[in-house]
């Protein structure tokens, strides 16, 4: 088998597929750096992306470069590449989140290069889904899906659902009452069309008229000239995905299992979208889970449905985002 040379171009290429994954308003908090001489990738938080209101213990932070490097792993994987990834290598350095050795021992990850088209087709949508459920055969290829980065994924019952509806309504009161709540959402939206990162107008998708789908509207009160109105579905299908630790390498382990469960989705023709709102105060996370489950700690809420695909929102060009050494 013929295996690319590491050399730029390829290193640029998994990059580029790496930053396709999703990150809380879309701040993109991930620096790369090609190590030649070690043919290794680090990837590093950039912290100068982070919320000090909305995550400020870099949880999310570390979801959204967690799901950067399962995108790196899937690229490297199609390209048929080997590659041995460790999670924070350097106990002193801890926003180095992980190193990533191309060229390893062993053969490439064939189920991971399968998810490789989905790529570019999974964008989060803010679009109404149909009031239809997800077959009980893809729940349980997506809770393995999660299982096998050292996650959980829950499907929850019908009190589970209402309480974690409940939770969100609280968040969007607690929203209300503190404006200076939603600082970090305003830093990241109300973005030029020339916009690089965040949450552009086109993305935001209709203002819910009816229905019970958790959609957060990231307009808030502003109005957006020509955004419609819909009715949204009253049964949503929802997830939530964890892990039984609540620290830094769990987190990114979540990161990895949260974008493997979005990209076999979307290959099961699912539209996708993440919701933390109502994980974003510490006791309304508490509440989040179901005791009975055995899962530790909530890191997202997926909502998962058979409606109109997400739109792409930008991404900053990969020279931004990569060191060449």
């Amino acid at each position: 088998m013929h295996v690319p040379p590491y050399d730029e171009e390829t290193v640029t290429a998994l990059v580029t597929v790496a930053t396709a994954a999703p990150s809380l308003h879309n701040a993109q908090p991930w620096q790369f750096c090609w190590r030649s001489a070690a043919r290794t990738v680090e990837l590093r938080a950039d912290l100068r992306r982070a919320m000090p209101r909305t995550d400020p213990d870099h949880r999310a932070l570390h979801l959204g470069c967690g799901a950067a490097l399962f995108n790196l792993r899937v690229a490297a994987a199609h390209l048929g590449l080997d590659i041995q990834s460790r999670l924070l290598p350097d106990p002193s350095d801890p926003y180095l989140l992980a190193a990533v050795r191309i060229g390893g021992l062993g053969p490439p990850d064939r189920e991971a290069s399968t998810l490789f088209p989905a790529v570019e087709r999974r964008h989060t949508s803010r679009q109404p889904f149909a009031d239809r459920p997800v077959p009980a055969d893809v729940q349980q290829a997506l809770r393995d899906a999660a299982a096998r980065e050292g996650a959980q994924l829950l499907f929850p019952g019908a009190w589970h659902l209402e309480a974690l509806l409940d939770h969100v309504r609280d968040a969007e009161g607690r929203d209300a009452l503190d404006p200076e709540r939603l600082e970090d959402l305003r830093r990241w939206t109300h973005r030029g069309a020339q916009a690089t990162d965040g949450i552009p107008d086109h993305a935001l998708g209709p203002r819910p008229r009816s229905g019970r789908a958790p959609v957060r509207d990231f307009a808030g009160r502003r109005h957006v000239p020509g955004r419609p109105t819909a009715a949204f579905e009253t049964a949503p299908n929802l997830a939530l995905l964890g892990t039984g630790q609540d620290r830094p390498a769990d987190w990114l382990r979540a990161g990895q299992a949260l974008e493997r469960v979005l990209l076999l989705a979307t290959l099961n023709g699912l539209a996708t979208a993440l919701s933390s709102h109502a994980l974003e105060e510490r006791d309304l996370r508490e509440l989040a889970r179901d005791p009975a489950s055995g899962m530790g700690f909530v890191h997202m809420v997926l909502r998962l449905g058979y409606g109109t695909p997400g739109t792409a929102s930008p991404r900053r060009p990969v020279t931004e985002v990569l060191d060449l050494l």
